[in-house]
C-alpha cells in the first residue's frame, strides 16, 4: 500500500507479483489498537474454550459496530458474498454425498483396488485417496468419512490404529488442488482473479511435499 508513482519500482524492490489492484485505504488509524483489541479479545475467548468461535467472531463484529470502528455501511461491503455462496452449496452437498454412501462407495473402491500392499503402503493410500477427496469436499466430511475406513484398515492389518487417524487428520487438511477444496483457496479465488484450473499446477507439488514429509514422520511419531 502506497502512492501510486511508487508502487512499481516497490513492487520490483521487492521481488513481488501484484495480482490485482484493489481499492484499499487505511485511514482510521486511531481506531487501531481497539480494533486489534476486540479481535486479542475474541481469539483469547476461543483460545480458552470460553466461547464457541462463532459466537466469540460475532461478538467481536457487534463491539466493533457499536464502537464504530466499522462503519454499518461498510459492513455488507466487506462480504465475499461468492465465497459465502459456495461454501453454503459445497455444505449440503457433502452431507448428501455423505447420507446416499457416495463418498464411502468412492473411498472404498479406490482402496479395494490395493491388493497386498504393505501397511506403510496402504498409509500412503489413504493419505491420496484423502487428499483427492478434501479437493472436491469440504475438509471436515472428508475426515468423518476416511477416519472410520483407515481404522477399519489398521484393525485388519493387526496394526496401531493411530498412523491411519493422523494420515487422514494431516491429508484432510492439505487440500491444495481446487478452490472448493478448503474456504482458504475460495477466499483468495476473487482477490487473486483466479480460475478454477489455476490450483493445481502449484497445488499438486505441494500435496507431493506433505506426503514425502508427512509420510516418515507419522510412521516415526506414530509406529504401526
Amino acid at each position: 500500500h502506497g502512492p501510486a508513482e511508487q508502487m512499481p519500482d516497490a513492487i520490483a524492490a521487492a521481488g513481488c507479483l501484484p495480482l490485482a489492484e484493489r481499492d484499499i485505504t487505511f485511514g482510521r488509524r486511531r481506531h487501531a489498537w481497539l480494533s486489534a483489541g476486540i479481535f486479542a479479545c475474541a481469539v483469547a475467548a476461543t483460545a480458552f474454550g470460553i466461547l464457541p468461535i462463532t459466537i466469540a467472531f460475532g461478538l467481536a463484529i457487534v463491539f466493533m459496530v457499536l464502537t464504530s470502528v466499522l462503519p454499518t455501511r461498510e459492513i455488507y461491503e466487506g462480504i465475499e458474498w461468492p465465497v459465502v455462496v459456495l461454501l453454503g452449496a459445497l455444505i449440503p452437498l457433502g452431507s448428501a454425498m455423505e447420507a446416499t454412501g457416495a463418498t464411502l462407495l468412492i473411498a472404498e473402491g479406490v482402496l479395494s483396488l490395493s491388493g497386498e500392499l504393505p501397511a506403510w503402503g496402504l498409509l500412503l493410500l489413504v493419505m491420496v485417496v484423502t487428499m483427492t477427496l478434501s479437493d472436491l469436499l469440504n475438509n471436515a466430511a472428508t475426515a468423518v468419512v476416511m477416519a472410520p475406513i483407515g481404522v477399519r484398515i489398521a484393525e485388519g492389518l493387526n496394526v496401531n490404529t493411530d498412523p491411519f487417524l493422523m494420515a487422514v487428520a494431516v491429508a484432510a487438511s492439505c487440500a491444495f488442488l481446487t478452490p472448493i477444496g478448503h474456504q482458504n483457496n475460495a477466499l483468495i479465488m476473487g482477490p487473486g482473479r483466479f480460475r478454477f484450473g489455476d490450483y493445481w499446477p502449484m497445488g499438486l507439488p505441494l500435496e507431493a511435499v506433505v506426503i514425502v514429509v508427512a509420510l516418515p514422520t507419522i510412521l516415526w511419531v506414530w509406529p504401526l
